[in-house]
């Protein structure tokens, strides 16, 4: 099978990202022709060389379009429109693939799929990553009412023109079914983990970073992901104010974006902060492995709570034990599979009581580690799910 990919958003496992397509393409690859169309946004991130830029056998065709979490609306909306017109004109250049696989976000890049698929008389695939438009307008992004209709009837008609959707939880799964969609042409296939690379992590390296970072005798709470308007830092910096006062209890942040001018003058002030640079997928493994307990936080808004933390696979993929703040399918999931615990968001006091009462049980913290880790290699392992994405688009070429 022939495959296009239109990714704004590549990344390899030496950038400080989760790198799902990475570990897709590098297995779709032995047995497909794949091309993927990106930008180079992320090669200017990368922290190691370790990885080539796209796996071997992948045929690359990039442009020059920035992106960044620090950017505001005005330079986000250039980005998506830059990324829209290259991929729209060098999709119409490309021999005619099989199957075109959009990976939302933004939503012009499925938009442009759409068109594409249309005009070649080829079927699309739909990857929903984030709920769109939902995410910007609740957000506040796009406060034009006449434009937020326009949105949600555009986000509408490309469920409908996908031959197939896939979605990163099961809550996006839902919404998705509630416009009308049929729930035969949704796969939800999750955000997943690398278990390969997590084996490969060397316990003399995690008592490396121990010494390195003076956390011996620490009870380590970690958070490692975007420092982003939706991720509720301003909770997590109280929450560490208020636990300042227990000295045997560490939080190390590794991350950047919005926030973190604020995290830095923080961490000046607060010994019981380690803020890190950010981190290669591989050193962000050996983190959680030297974790007693990991955060997956988000703000207070109902998009949120559909959405598919990569923190959260890599955590319990580790066996660290996680604290959500979504009311979505994650603090069902915690519960359900015994993996951790669900505060509220935006409740810094609640949330820092349930750290400390977390930490406190050490053979709790080690029931709910192992427990992730089993559901881990269940249900998250992106070796298996890959094969699930594999057949969508196996099946919506040949329903064509």
């Amino acid at each position: 099978m022939q495959i296009t990919i239109l990714n704004q958003h590549h990344t390899n496992p030496d950038c400080p990202a989760t790198s799902r397509h990475y570990s897709f393409l590098e297995q779709l690859t032995k047995r497909h022709k794949v091309t993927l169309v990106t930008t180079d946004g992320w090669r200017s991130a990368r922290i190691t060389n370790n990885y080539s830029w796209v796996p071997e056998g992948v045929e690359l065709h990039e442009s020059t379009v920035p992106y960044a979490n620090k950017m505001g609306v005005v330079q986000r909306l250039k980005s998506f429109a830059g990324f829209a017109a290259f991929s729209f004109k060098k999709a119409m250049e490309l021999p005619k693939p099989d199957i075109i696989w959009a990976v939302s976000t933004p939503l012009s890049t499925p938009w442009v799929a759409a068109q594409v698929a249309k005009l070649r008389g080829v079927p699309w695939v739909f990857e929903v990553q984030d709920l769109w438009p939902k995410f910007p307008i609740e957000m506040g992004a796009v406060k034009n009412k006449w434009l937020q209709q326009r949105l949600y009837v555009l986000e509408k008609s490309l469920y409908k023109s996908a031959a197939h959707i896939i979605t990163l939880s099961p809550n996006m799964t839902d919404y998705v079914a509630s416009l009308g969609i049929s729930r035969d042409k949704i796969t939800t296939n999750y955000n997943g983990t690398d278990l390969n690379m997590i084996a490969a992590v060397k316990p003399a390296a995690v008592e490396l970073l121990r010494e390195r970072y003076q956390l011996e005798g620490k009870r380590v709470v970690l958070y490692a992901g975007t420092y982003g308007r939706a991720n509720d830092i301003p909770t997590l910096m109280k929450a560490i104010e208020v636990l300042a006062s227990e000295p045997e209890i560490k939080f190390v942040f590794t991350g950047s974006g919005y926030y973190e001018p604020q995290l830095q003058e923080l961490a000046a002030r607060m010994p019981n902060l380690l803020l890190l640079p950010p981190q290669n997928r591989q050193d962000t493994f050996e983190l959680f492995k030297l974790a007693d307990l990991s955060l997956v936080t988000f703000s207070n808004l109902p998009v949120l709570a559909a959405n598919s933390p990569a923190k959260f696979y890599d955590s319990l993929g580790c066996g660290t034990p996680v604290i959500v703040t979504n009311p979505g399918w994650t603090n069902s999931f915690v519960q359900k599979y015994n993996v951790g615990w669900y505060t509220p968001a935006e409740q810094h006091e609640l949330l820092a009581q349930t750290i400390k009462s977390a930490l406190a049980d050490a053979a709790i913290l080690q029931k709910k580690g192992a427990n992730g880790a089993i559901i881990a290699k269940e249900i998250f392992d992106r070796q298996m799910l890959v094969t699930k994405v594999e057949q969508v688009l196996q099946r919506a070429q040949q329903q064509s």
